[in-house]
C-alpha cells in the first residue's frame, strides 16, 4: 500500500480570516477553511496561509501552517465545486495537532 505523500499548499487568506485562524482562544479559533476545490485537497495535506490585504493587493508577512484532518464534499452541506477543510495547529516538534 503506497502511503500519500503530504502535499503542501500556499493559499492567500484575507486579514480577518487569518485573525480569526490565529485567534489565541482555542473555543472561538477557525478551525474550518473553505475552498475553491481546485487543488484535490486531502487529509494530512499542509496548508500554508498566508495574509493578504485585498485593499492593497500585497502580502503582509505574516503566515501560519496548518494540518488538513477532515475534507467535506458531499452536498448538500458544501456547494458543488468547493470543500470544507478541518483544520488544526502544527506542532513544530511532533506535526501533530
Amino acid at each position: 500500500m503506497n502511503k500519500q505523500e503530504n502535499r503542501f499548499h500556499e493559499l492567500k487568506t484575507w486579514p480577518e480570516l487569518f485573525n480569526a485562524v490565529m485567534e489565541p482562544n482555542k473555543l472561538k479559533r477557525k478551525t474550518v477553511d473553505i475552498r475553491k476545490d481546485d487543488r484535490d485537497y486531502k487529509v494530512e495535506d499542509t496548508l500554508i496561509l498566508k495574509e493578504f490585504n485585498p485593499v492593497v493587493q500585497e502580502y503582509t508577512g505574516r503566515s501560519c501552517w496548518r494540518i488538513v484532518t477532515h475534507c467535506l464534499r458531499e452536498q448538500p452541506w458544501v456547494p458543488e465545486g468547493y470543500v470544507a477543510m478541518s483544520i488544526c495547529e502544527i506542532s513544530p516538534d511532533t506535526m501533530f495537532c
